[in-house]
């Protein structure tokens, strides 16, 4: 079985819940202070990142970023002021 990769998947606002049910086993969320919501959880393979990215536009939910979900020893740059 090919390794997983952890992905963060941050969304602009505050998707509801309803529009997110389907990837809720797979993903944690949070809706960040900061005017986002991140969505954490582990992808497989290709077809199954392109498959949630699918659901996502499908339901109108604007993707700012998708990547390598962060160590909790690496610093995040979202919303960071400069």
């Amino acid at each position: 079985m090919p390794a997983t990769t952890t992905y963060e998947i941050v969304l602009r606002g505050r998707p509801s819940a309803r529009l997110l049910r389907p990837l809720l086993d797979a993903f944690t969320f949070d809706h960040g202070s900061d005017g986002v919501t991140r969505l954490v959880g582990e992808i497989g393979d290709r077809s199954h990142l392109h498959g949630v990215l699918a659901h996502l536009t499908s339901v109108n939910v604007d993707v700012v970023s998708i990547g390598p979900a962060p160590t909790p020893d690496a610093p995040t740059t979202h919303g960071a002021q400069t």
